[in-house]
């Protein structure tokens, strides 16, 4: 049985395909398999694959179901104790896997483990800002309370143990956005998360990514599922509200005022810093000006 599962859903991507495959390859710890969900393509991804001729890679092809249901088929078709994704457009540094292998070995009671990323935009490549103090290579964190920021948990920079899916469930296959936070707070409400601070990953930021999403609001994460634990989880709750405030900023500038003042009407406003009490408040064409200046100095992360 290989030490890792690195589970790749795949949908369209072919211009990315072969170097996201050969990260994995390249990897100075090579006891893994590798499971390819294509997830119904319809252009030249699956002929990429397919010229790769390596017998820890495992393919198969499903017809399209969206990114959870890939993700939920490979997990069940994985072998090994603890999962990896790697989505078919971001890229893995050669130690990934080995720092996560020699980071498991020592903290093995541990069942969920990340690591940090950088973000490349069309303009520049920077790394991700944590809300967390690091002190150390590896630490412990609470999730929601690391991840005002950043999430300390990002789909394509995770291992987690087999059973964690066992206790919290797999990816919710009726979200069309939102699925990989809906997941991290089923995980944050049971385990801490071993952090790894080093840069082990290159996630790929799809600039377009956001107009596409707005559509799908109605079949995104709401929250209304933790309604009940945020009022007993302080950290919940402020972890849930900077969701929300980043959602509202969304559906305001997309014009989705229903999703707006949904969000809006869930935020204790009296928590929320005053900049994001001021970003709220804004008229729709000053935050589309601040959006299109904020990329234009490639950054993400400006209403976070």
């Amino acid at each position: 049985m290989p030490f890792f599962s690195v589970v790749i859903p795949l949908y369209n991507k072919e211009e990315f395909i072969e170097s996201t495959l050969r990260s994995v390859l390249n990897q100075t710890f090579n006891d893994f398999e590798i499971i390819i969900v294509n997830d119904g393509s319809t252009d030249k991804s699956e002929a990429k694959v397919l010229s790769f001729k390596d017998s820890r890679i495992k393919y198969f092809y499903k017809t399209n179901g969206g990114v959870s249901s890939a993700r939920n088929f490979g997990i069940e078709k994985a072998s090994s104790n603890y999962i990896c994704f790697l989505d078919a457009d971001d890229y893995w540094y050669p130690e990934f896997l080995t720092q996560f292998h020699n980071t498991i070995q020592y903290h093995s009671e541990q069942k969920v483990f990340s690591c940090a990323i950088e973000i490349q935009t069309s303009k520049i490549i920077s790394p991700a800002v944590y809300a967390i103090n690091q002190e150390r290579n590896t630490q412990l964190f609470n999730y929601f309370e690391a991840s005002l920021k950043q999430s300390i948990l990002f789909t394509s920079a995770v291992a987690i143990h087999k059973t964690v899916f066992e206790k919290v469930g797999h990816f919710d296959e009726k979200m069309k956005t939102g699925e990989d936070t809906d997941l991290w707070i089923r995980i944050g409400l049971h385990y801490s998360i071993l952090f790894i601070n080093s840069i082990l990953v290159r996630y790929n930021y799809d600039e377009k990514g956001l107009s596409r999403q707005i559509k799908d609001f109605g079949k995104s994460l709401n929250y209304s599922a933790f309604k009940d634990l945020e009022q007993k989880n302080l950290s919940l709750k402020t972890f849930l509200d900077y969701n929300r405030f980043s959602d509202a900023i969304k559906a305001k500038i997309y014009g989705n005022k229903e999703h707006f003042n949904l969000m809006y009407s869930q935020i204790n406003h009296e928590q929320l810093p005053i900049k994001k009490k001021v970003l709220l408040n804004l008229p729709t064409f000053i935050l589309k000006a601040l959006i299109i200046n904020q990329n234009k100095l490639g950054k993400k992360s400006f209403f976070k």
